[in-house]
């Protein structure tokens, strides 16, 4: 402590009390996380596909829907505190009101609308929800260790001195499970990184979450547009293309919401190396490079009209002078 031009070094003493707390909290965080998205996700997917496929909402079932959809937000908020809490833990992070608002639209619009676009493309394609579930499980399930063999770092040793390294391979494939039952229904604000003493990826990646969304989009377009064209007649009462707009709409409301956050509610947004209006301006100006032609098809093209031109101009003349062959001999006299 800096006192008098002078530093003092002063030692304070944590309790085993306050320790089991701070313990028993962090551990608290993450068995939320685990019960939301391997227990209400699903769960909150079943109960919509059975209500689809009898058409009726009961008060019953409602209520564990929306407790299901409650209980997976509250996990996706806690699994965004807890990343800013353990990529910032060097300083003091106090999250303010608005940013509880932001992450709960983001997160609320997000999982709706994914849960959502997997129950109708699940009611009307049974054989194709599978290998899609799949696809999607076992991509984020596998993206952690592809990365961990092309660092080509040594195994890791350090997790818990009591586990083997069955144990330990064990443990990270859990980790790795979680990983990607997270991402099925939404960004996984916790990104794992089995390279690294902590397993987590702490710098902020704009470019992971930028594809990640961008293909998450395309994917949800694509599996309404399978619904919408081979919807059966349960659907007969339901207009489709609104519905479609209004789901699509509902995820770039997610996408929005996130942008907020981001970029006026992080509690840490001054840390950022770039902020995300220079990313998306950074973004907008690699699209325009990639779509603005080379300028040597510009300067092509421009060669092209002005010999059109002259030749154009050529041909006026000559056919003026043919038209008129006495004011030509007039004028060379």
């Amino acid at each position: 402590m800096p006192k008098d031009g002078y530093s003092e070094e002063i030692e304070k003493e944590v309790g085993q009390a306050e320790g089991k707390l701070c313990t028993h909290r962090s551990a608290f965080s993450r068995a939320s996380v685990i019960q939301a998205f391997l227990g209400s996700a699903p769960q909150l997917t079943l109960q919509l596909y059975i209500c689809v496929l009898q058409q009726e909402i009961t008060a019953a079932r409602s209520i564990c829907m929306v407790l299901s959809l409650l209980s997976i937000v509250y996990g996706a908020l806690r699994c965004n505190i807890l990343a800013i809490k353990i990529k910032y833990d060097d300083y003091d992070v106090s999250v303010k009101p608005a940013a509880y608002l932001c992450i709960f639209m983001w997160r609320s619009f997000e999982i709706a609308t994914r849960v959502t676009v997997l129950v109708l493309f699940s009611s009307v394609l049974q054989i194709w929800t599978l290998p899609v579930v799949l696809v999607n499980f076992f991509g984020f399930f596998f993206y952690p260790w592809i990365l961990f063999w092309q660092s080509k770092s040594p195994f890791p040793e350090n997790i818990e001195k009591a586990l083997s390294r069955v144990g330990t391979t064990i443990v990270l494939c859990l980790l790795t499970f979680l990983y990607a039952g997270i991402n099925m229904f939404c960004w996984s604000a916790v990104q794992v990184k089995l390279n690294d003493p902590d397993l987590i990826n702490k710098s902020q990646n704009w470019y992971r979450l930028t594809v990640y969304y961008m293909l998450r989009f395309i994917e949800n377009a694509f599996l309404l547009l399978m619904w919408y064209i081979y919807r059966t007649d349960i659907y007969l009462y339901v207009c489709a293309p609104l519905l479609v707009l209004q789901l699509l709409i509902s995820y770039c409301m997610a996408v929005l919401f996130m942008l907020v956050f981001y970029q006026f509610c992080h509690p840490c947004k001054k840390l950022f190396s770039s902020s995300v209006s220079e990313g998306l301006l950074s973004c907008f100006k690699f699209l325009c490079f990639i779509c603005k032609p080379p300028k040597s098809t510009i300067l092509t093209e421009k060669a092209e009209v002005r010999s059109e031109n002259t030749d154009e101009a050529w041909s006026k003349a000559t056919d003026s002078q043919k038209g008129n062959p006495h004011q030509s001999i007039s004028s060379n006299a």
